[in-house]
């Protein structure tokens, strides 16, 4: 099930990140997935933020009635700087399993350009692959995801777009119209395929609009609670536990 892990990635979305002071900030966060009303499994990641750096890890994994149809498993882990209140990556490590092929993918970034340290197995290469030297000012999925995941100061909701590159593909993200909703904030967007896509893959669909919902914290905190989406298996919906 490749297009469950695409359709995940298309879940990415951003929200500003602004370098802490000296003492760190930490975020944990487990969601439940419901695919076209039914459970499918769970998104959890816990990243830190430290003197104007980040790590994060995260695990996407198949539950549910999807979970006894097919095993659906995607581990990650990234880190890096923030420069400009935005976050650049040095490393991403990537292992998924789609129960019919198993990858794992290694990149690091030198000067914001990715390089592809290593992308198992291996496959001849195709017309429409993307050149990593072009990619730069890229983040990885994982850094994308843990960006808009993450809690926020009121007034930074809704206000970011970033272009994700993932060793092959080339997709980005964009965030729009923040409305007052009671004492949270609703936002639209788009996930978008820009390159590294067959002309099929882009005859098919292009563009995956999404919305998501925050949520104020007892500290006084913007955190999202609820992330919905179009996927090519229908309507999927990301609810915070």
């Amino acid at each position: 099930m490749t297009g469950g892990v695409t359709a995940m990635k298309a879940l990415i979305v951003v929200a500003a990140l602004v370098a802490g002071p000296a003492s760190a900030q930490t975020d944990k966060a487990a969601f439940d997935l419901v695919l076209r009303g039914i459970g499918a499994g769970t998104l959890s990641f816990s990243g830190t933020e430290e003197a104007g750096r980040y790590a994060v890890s995260g695990r996407l994994q198949s539950g549910g009635l999807l979970g006894m149809l097919r095993k659906v498993r995607y581990d990650a882990e990234a880190r890096g700087g923030i420069s400009g209140g935005l976050p650049a990556p040095l490393r991403y490590r990537e292992s998924a399993d789609t129960g019919k092929r198993q990858s794992n993918v290694e990149m690091s970034w030198r000067g914001g350009v990715p390089r592809v340290d290593a992308y198992d197995p291996p496959r001849d290469p195709r017309p429409y692959d993307v050149d990593p030297a072009t990619q730069k000012g890229t983040v990885d999925p994982l850094t994308a995801l843990y960006a808009v995941l993450r809690d926020v100061e009121p007034g930074k909701e809704c206000r970011l777009s970033l272009d994700i590159f993932d060793g092959r593909r080339r997709t980005r993200l964009a965030l729009a119209a923040p409305q007052a909703k009671g004492q949270g904030v609703t936002c639209t967007g788009e996930f978008l395929r820009i390159a590294g896509y067959s002309r099929k893959d882009m005859a098919e669909k292009t563009r995956f609009p999404f919305s998501l919902t925050y949520a104020p914290t007892a500290e006084g905190r913007m955190r999202v609670v609820e992330v919905a989406t179009d996927t090519l298996y229908g309507r999927a919906t990301l609810t915070r536990r």
